[in-house]
């Protein structure tokens, strides 16, 4: 036998070893020390090479590693495979779930976490083309946006907060004492506002492009910031801005709003546009027995755009009382959505799937399941329109994500078990143990928390009010239009109007102009 030849310590050991020096020296003793008595009936004991010590990032690769391999099984007993005749795409970035409202606000962005736990655990990512986002530029916010308002966002902290706020053309950009809670400025707040948007815009791009036919960004959909102020826990726009981008290519885009609260700043954007409809579904009336008013007030039954303009009836609500269930919902909203979409023919929808709608909600009042909820995008998809599919509200954290993962699933043609699988999910506490967190089950029980208060007349009646509105949405010849207008025409007509209604006494005939923010 050659002095250089090392045998096998054991035939079980890996078959490429890391080649040591102690155990080669310790091979060439052996065999000229005449020792016979080693394994393997070699003339001596070969030594195990030492194993390394495993460092953090190798355990975590290991983890990572048989933590994929139980998805893919749960992939493989669960069937989940990508849809045929559509595609689907999911943008995103993760550094969204990074950011603190405050301990006390109701918005979190960690039920973006949640949500993802949900989508990655049952495997839903090899379903569609997943992207991470980037972050909107100033330039592409300022397409709606006033552009010192965009410059403020850009740079505020709580370190500078106070110092921005002396600054005279920011001043209009604070937001009101009253709402100084709902839109704090916290840590990291830019990135977070021009992430989300970002994602939306890549949404949209998908969609444009012909690359998707469904694009899904969850952390989107923030619909009650205006032209040059926050409200309602939103800064950006990110609806009007993607419907914007849509314009462009689409003659007609339909935006659907099912979030418990009135999408008034997307109404407000577009209400002298004829070449979008907006369609909000939400809670409207008194809040409780003070007399105030459910969040922002807005939408009732007779706002139908701005009058006078060439937006009117473009612009439909649904004021639903408290308490709505199941049974009413799915009524009320596919009666209404069947009639738009016949009426306008959309090129292209833009779907709120805000989650507060949810029954158990901590800021909404509906008593609707996580079934209904996504019957709702559902009922959409089979119009086989292109569809870009945000989130918006939704504050109770468990149950927003458990709705979004169920609608991505729908989205792809997937269906999930009753059962999460917890072992899969980091944060299986989420969702298990008490009957308040769903006891690990995907669709629990919502059990009714407020009064009915919706009777079937009246959601029949609004149907058929909706339904005499949108004799006059068949007769535009914004309808009608196979080809996008030339822009300087549409410009022309617009320059035109506002000419007229000047010269006739604009805010005489205006409801309230200032207040309701139609001439920011």
């Amino acid at each position: 036998m050659a002095a250089s030849f090392i045998p096998r310590a054991d035939v079980r050991n890996d078959i490429v070893q890391t080649w040591s020096p102690h155990l080669h020296d310790a091979a060439h003793d052996h065999q000229h020390n005449g020792d016979t008595n080693g394994a393997n009936g070699c003339g001596f004991e070969a030594p195990m090479p030492n194993t390394p010590p495993m460092t953090e990032d190798d355990e975590r690769h290991w983890r990572n590693a048989e933590l994929q391999s139980r998805i893919m099984r749960n992939v493989e007993e669960l069937g989940i495979t990508r849809p045929a005749g559509h595609k689907v795409s999911f943008h995103y970035n993760s550094h969204v779930e990074d950011m603190h409202f405050g301990k006390t606000h109701p918005m979190k962005p960690w039920r973006l976490t949640l949500a993802k736990h949900l989508i990655l655990g049952f495997g839903l990512q090899y379903s569609m083309d997943t992207y991470e986002a980037v972050a909107a530029g100033k330039d592409e916010v300022e397409a709606f946006h006033d552009p010192d308002y965009v410059d403020f966002l850009s740079r505020v902290s709580p370190n500078n907060f106070r110092e921005l706020s002396e600054i005279a053309h920011f001043a209009a950009s604070i937001p009101p004492r009253h709402d100084g809670d709902n839109c704090p400025v916290f840590d990291g707040m830019s990135t977070y506002l021009f992430l989300y948007t970002g994602a939306t815009l890549e949404a949209t791009s998908a969609l444009t492009s012909g690359q998707s036919d469904v694009a899904i960004n969850w952390s989107g959909g923030l619909h009650h910031a205006h032209k040059g102020e926050a409200s309602g826990f939103c800064y950006i726009n990110d609806i009007v801005l993607s419907i914007l981008d849509m314009l462009r290519v689409y003659p007609r885009v339909l935006y659907i709003d099912i979030d418990v609260h009135h999408g008034d700043g997307v109404e407000e954007a577009f209400q002298r546009q004829p070449r979008v409809m907006t369609l909000s579904f939400h809670r409207y009336g008194p809040y409780d027995d003070t007399g105030h008013k459910f969040f922002p007030g807005t939408g009732d039954l007779d706002d139908i755009g701005l009058r006078g303009t060439p937006g009117e009836h473009f612009a439909l609500n649904v004021p639903i009382p408290s308490g709505i269930d199941d049974r009413q919902y799915k009524y009320v909203f596919e009666e209404t959505c069947s009639r738009v979409i016949d009426a306008f023919k959309p090129s292209a929808v833009v779907l709120q799937c805000g989650a507060d709608s949810l029954g158990g909600d901590r800021l909404g009042q509906f008593n609707i399941n996580i079934r209904q909820h996504g019957e709702c995008i559902s009922y959409i998809q089979s119009r086989r329109l292109p569809l870009l599919i945000l989130g918006g509200g939704g504050y109770t954290a468990r149950n927003v994500a458990r709705a979004w993962c169920h609608e991505t699933a729908l989205l792809t043609s997937n269906t999930l078990p009753e059962q999460i699988p917890l072992d899969l999910v980091p944060r299986p506490e989420a969702f298990s143990g008490n009957k308040t967190h769903g006891e690990g089950k995907m669709y629990p029980s919502f059990e009714r928390l407020h009064k009915n208060e919706c009777k079937d007349a009246e959601l029949e009646f609004m149907v058929k009010k909706i339904e005499g509105d949108l004799k006059f949405v068949r007769n535009s010849p914004w309808v009608g239009m196979e080809q996008l207008p030339v822009e300087s025409a549409m410009e022309r007509v617009m320059e035109e109007e506002d000419e007229r209604r000047r010269n006739g006494g604009r805010r005489a005939k205006e409801r309230d102009p200032a207040g309701r923010g139609e001439l920011r």
